[in-house]
């Protein structure tokens, strides 16, 4: 079975909730290596995504990841508005009018945040980023046969096995790079919220 527009948003409420649940944990990644605002912008960003969903539910899984992207551009500081917002309105184009989405559905999307991520970044694996943990995702739900449910399953353990993986890491791009080999050491906030994303949607569809 499918994701309908109603399991997407109840997907996008789960995240945005997880989202504020782990507010000050990213305050404190971002303290490390950033200028700390990454909690509290992605806080505010997805506050903002619960208000617009409450206010006028989405018509389609497409345009519920519009919704998201608009949101998230207008709302969220930083990098992460710009990055995040790139990541959803890519995914958006990639579902069309469909009213539900199968696998393929879904990992076009995720590719197709990727890509919008890579290009609007300028960043690679290795770079201690949240591409780091969105392309093991990405080939993780592209290897997977079943459900929808499980292929986001897979895809989130696949994106807190990338988070950690840029623990060690020298960063090479954003505010982070400025440290230089200071920044190894840490989890990046970036990875680390794109972790937290992924597997909310996973627990959501899991629930669907």
């Amino acid at each position: 079975m499918g994701c309908t527009t109603s399991d997407v948003v109840a997907a996008l409420r789960a995240a945005a909730l997880v989202v504020q649940e782990h507010r000050d944990e990213l305050v404190r990644l971002d303290q490390a290596i950033g200028d700390a605002d990454h909690g509290e912008n992605m806080r505010r960003g997805f506050t903002a995504v619960l208000a617009k969903l409450d206010a006028d539910e989405p018509e389609t899984p497409a345009k519920a990841l519009k919704l998201v992207a608009t949101t998230l551009i207008s709302t969220v500081g930083g990098a992460a508005g710009p990055l995040y917002g790139t990541a959803f309105l890519r995914a958006s184009a990639a579902l069309g009018d469909a009213a539900e989405l199968d696998c393929d559905a879904v990992v076009r999307a995720l590719q197709a945040a990727l890509d919008g991520v890579v290009a609007r970044g300028k960043a690679v694996v290795g770079d201690k980023t949240m591409v780091d943990a969105l392309t093991p995702a990405v080939a993780a739900a592209a290897s997977v046969n079943g459900s929808v449910a499980t292929l986001l399953s897979a895809a989130a353990d696949a994106a807190a096995e990338g988070a950690e993986s840029t623990v060690p890491m020298v960063a090479r791009k954003g505010r982070a790079s400025y440290l230089g080999e200071r920044s190894a050491g840490h989890l990046d906030p970036g990875a680390r919220s794109t972790a937290l994303l992924l597997r909310a949607f996973a627990d959501a569809a899991a629930k669907a």
